[in-house]
């Protein structure tokens, strides 16, 4: 196996690389193949008893609209041996990366897969919330909460949605991830899949490098359930459906979590007939169903089809079609048919396959995480993991920070934990829905004594004056302490609200605190004051000055 890196110019977003990489197909010889269009490379592992650099870059040539300008130099140093090794490139390995250049270590940063920067700046947070933004201005241009204004509709452009997308994503996928490590002196960046040799030894690229400590942070990808038939249709994740310039008449979404739902009211609202099957009972099954309730039925308002308690069973094609073979609640039969995509947003599953854990000795959970206390450390005392792939919350901002503290134990001693008892969390539906600590379910399952506050928000007055009352802010007090245990905001713009709720709950402020204390009229914030109140008094019978 050798590997050339070749600067291709011409590349102009994520497709140019995308229609590289399928002039490849199966080309017999080719390994392995990463077309990059932030790099402005392509990087390939190949045989060299089967295929020459020099085809590869005929190929490359022959598309007419890239040119290979020449090789690249690899950014790998000549040394083979580091301080830390982190294998992965997202959120967390830059986290970690950032910190081992502030204690002076030599570091080398091994990634494969997406591109650096890891899912939520290529296909996660950035391009689905610029995506959810858009739908929602489409979707103001044509509805009004107030009955003397009549907007007249939006002119979508679908395909320029997407390249500003693809502009926004390359931006940051720059700014916020390589320029910032660019002028580190101690870190050698290298593209290419890790296998562990030993616990001290990783190989990559046929190379084998050592070091002190290792960060794993592979992060996840889109489970694909095992279903008859799946793999015979041109399925989307998110990882390929954001790409897409053409827009689809209509989309079948399989899966009801927030993944599922975010993409289902955003294309919704810029034009695409949306169908969601879900196998349990209700959307976002992780939360109460008053949550559940309310997402429903504005989502069903807007004309998205929500199936609760459809299982497929089997995809089959039909021409252009897809029919879905599904078992309803009754446990009967239906043939549904998809025209234009089906989407799978059915959860994720850590990537630590391919990566000698479990020859190693690294314990992982039934679902393939990997175990980790709360000082990031593995079972193996020179392994740590951090983000995604371990067993923790699954935030871009929990993986930075774990990344971080990963390495300041792994090498300053500091003893850091990770408390996510207070952790605040966001769905960016509409509304959106926010919370911090626990629900009441939670509570009850830990035998808390509890006491719970809903406040609906036709009595906020910020919501009446808006004429949008959509959703509640609910509170959990401990009924011994008084102090705030937890939240849940279903608002439109109720994930600014849930910070404060999360610095209540970690540092003890009690419901009495809240009520007592100053809010600005008419903001959304003052809701929070309301339905502390509403644990002794009924808010909707006091005057707009009650305190």
């Amino acid at each position: 196996m050798q590997i050339v890196e070749f600067e291709i110019k011409g590349m102009t977003c994520d497709h140019c690389a995308q229609t590289i990489a399928k002039k490849f197909g199966d080309k017999t010889g080719i390994l392995s193949k990463n077309i990059s269009y932030p790099d402005a490379s392509g990087r390939f592992e190949y045989d060299p008893g089967k295929i020459s650099k020099e085809e590869i870059s005929e190929i490359v040539n022959s598309t007419g609209h890239y040119q290979v300008v020449g090789e690249k130099i690899s950014q790998n140093n000549e040394s083979s041996s580091f301080d830390l090794i982190i294998i992965g490139g997202g959120s967390a390995a830059f986290s970690a990366a950032i910190k081992a250049e502030s204690l002076g270590l030599s570091t080398l940063m091994v990634n494969g897969g997406l591109d650096f920067g890891g899912t939520c700046v290529n296909i996660g947070c950035v391009p689905s919330k610029n995506l959810v933004r858009a739908g929602e201005a489409a979707f103001h241009a044509s509805h009004s909460n107030f009955t003397g204004i009549r907007p007249k509709g939006a002119d979508i452009d679908f395909a320029q949605i997407i390249k500003d997308k693809k502009k926004l994503v390359a931006s940051l996928q720059e700014k916020k991830y390589m320029d910032v490590v660019s002028d580190f002196e101690s870190l050698t960046l290298l593209k290419g899949w890790a296998t562990f040799k030993d616990r001290k030894t990783i190989v990559a690229d046929g190379k084998e490098y050592k070091a002190l400590k290792f960060l794993i942070a592979t992060g996840a990808t889109t489970n694909i359930p095992v279903i008859e038939g799946i793999n015979e249709i041109d399925y989307l994740t998110n990882a390929s459906l954001f790409d897409l310039e053409e827009k689809p008449g209509s989309m079948t979404i399989m899966g009801a979590g927030y993944i599922g739902l975010e993409i289902a009211m955003a294309y919704n609202r810029l034009g695409v007939n949306v169908r969601i099957i879900e196998f349990t009972d209700r959307v976002l099954r992780t939360q109460t169903p008053d949550i559940s309730d309310t997402l429903e039925t504005q989502m069903q308002k807007e004309g998205i089809e929500i199936l609760p308690n459809y299982r497929a069973m089997k995809f089959e094609k039909s021409g252009n079609d897809v029919i879905i073979h599904c078992k309803r609640p009754d446990g009967s039969l239906i043939r549904l048919v998809e025209s234009g995509r089906i989407l799978i947003a059915t959860g994720t599953s850590p990537n630590t396959g391919n990566m000698g854990l479990k020859n190693l000795g690294v314990e992982l959970t039934k679902n393939g995480h990997i175990k980790v206390n709360e000082k990031m450390e593995t079972n193996l005392p020179n392994i740590y993991a951090a983000g995604d792939v371990a067993d923790t919350p699954a935030f871009v901002y929990t993986a930075a920070f774990e990344g971080k503290i990963a390495v300041e134990n792994a090498f300053s001693g500091t003893g850091k934990n990770a408390d996510y008892s207070s952790l605040p969390w966001v769905v960016f539906t509409d509304p959106q829905v926010a919370g911090a600590g626990m629900d009441e379910v939670q509570a009850k399952a830990m035998n808390i004594p509890f006491e719970v506050s809903k406040l609906e928000l036709k009595d906020v007055p910020r919501a009446l004056a808006a004429n949008d009352t959509r959703g509640f802010i609910k509170l959990i007090r401990n009924t011994e302490t008084d102090q705030l245990i937890g939240a849940r905001i279903v608002a439109p713009e109720g994930g600014e609200l849930i910070q404060q709720l999360s610095m209540a709950i970690k540092y003890g402020i009690t419901v009495e605190d809240l009520a007592n204390s100053f809010y600005p009229y008419l903001t959304l914030g003052e809701g929070i004051k309301l339905a502390a109140i509403t644990f002794g008094k009924d808010v909707s019978t006091l005057s707009c000055c009650a305190s």
